[in-house]
């Protein structure tokens, strides 16, 4: 059966908050910063006894941890700058940690993936005056250059050293490495619609898959498009976290987009369950980039203006997200059980 995952910036959860996700229904989290975690500033990845001692006060509390994040691998790293493997060698001594410590999915970041000058960045007011996260071409009227092709698979040539380290690793501990989507889809983006499927095919390893962003592909082609590649995926088992968030229009239809509440985005969020459920995922559901709502204090993120990214404590907004995510699963159970 799927369940509720939410994402958390930081690393020192109080009783207090956690004790707010159980009543809230939450049953995992997912940590969203690599450099969150105890012993990553001082060595460089975290510290096992420390990521221990968590999973046990989370686990008092009838929670579990779902995703981990791994150190960045920074633009020093893409540009092939000297020292810059240490910081491969530190994801990898992550993931034995990980996988010692007994968390099955991790994540890699890296940067270039996104190209964020291409789109202007607005504040969207929606229902009831709720801001949420608007991006637009239009909008952006400052001059820009996208990578060449030459600079494209310099790009790719570097990802692929890194995960030619870590998959091996991750095989070797049981841990699955997912990618998220580029964020936004923007032309070119390396994990766009093509270079998200290319991850896979250029590492065939049953530890290789996805943390599927149901707003971000929305972004770049709407329902249609999240469908085909939920049944891609999904069917091949690759797909190890689902970021389940709506939005309203798309890049390609719109020339923007904007964040939205589950029930007041352009996608019927059931059918995308049901899709889910036809592959047999039973992965986590993350409402992710919830917009704001009255009396919110938003987890902000500067490279995503007006987005609210991370649940904290007394967030409204995460509170709807993760109750309308519960009803459905509970009409999900009503719905199969009629058939």
């Amino acid at each position: 059966m799927m369940k509720v995952s939410v994402t958390t910036t930081k690393f020192d959860l109080t009783d207090v908050e956690l004790r707010q996700m159980c009543q809230l229904g939450v049953d995992c989290i997912d940590f969203g910063t690599g450099s969150s975690f105890p012993g990553v500033k001082e060595q460089g990845f975290p510290d096992l006894d420390e990521l221990l001692k968590m999973k046990r006060k989370i686990r008092s509390f009838g929670l579990d941890i779902n995703r981990v994040t791994l150190p960045d691998l920074s633009s020093k790293f893409m540009n092939n700058e000297k020292g810059c493997e240490d910081e491969l060698e530190n994801s990898v001594n992550a993931i034995k940690v990980f996988g010692e410590a007994g968390i099955k999915i991790v994540r890699q970041r890296f940067a270039g993936d996104t190209f964020n000058y291409m789109t202007k960045s607005y504040q969207a007011r929606q229902r009831g005056g709720a801001i949420a996260r608007g991006e637009s071409l239009g909008f952006n009227k400052e001059p820009y250059e996208t990578p060449t092709l030459e600079e494209h698979e310099k790009w790719w040539g570097r990802f692929r050293d890194a995960y030619s380290k870590l998959v091996p690793v991750c095989e070797d501990y049981d841990v699955n490495l997912g990618m998220h989507p580029s964020d936004s889809p923007n032309h070119d983006t390396p994990f766009g619609g093509l270079g998200y499927r290319r991850i896979m095919d250029e590492f065939p390893s049953k530890n290789v898959g996805y943390i599927y962003c149901v707003g971000t592909r929305a972004e770049e082609g709407g329902s249609p498009l999240v469908l085909n590649e939920i049944n891609h995926y999904g069917r091949k088992d690759r797909i190890f976290l689902v970021h389940f968030r709506n939005v309203r229009g798309s890049l390609p239809t719109a020339g923007a987009f904007e964040e939205a509440l589950l029930d007041d985005g352009d996608m019927n969020m059931f059918k995308i369950l049901l899709e889910l459920r036809k592959v047999g995922y039973n992965g986590c559901l993350n409402p992710d980039h919830v917009p704001m709502m009255e009396g919110d204090h938003p987890d902000l993120d500067g490279n995503w203006a007006h987005s609210n990214i991370g649940w904290s404590y007394g967030s409204v907004g995460f509170a709807y997200s993760i109750g309308y995510i519960k009803a459905l699963l509970t009409a999900l159970v009503e719905f199969e059980g009629r058939r």
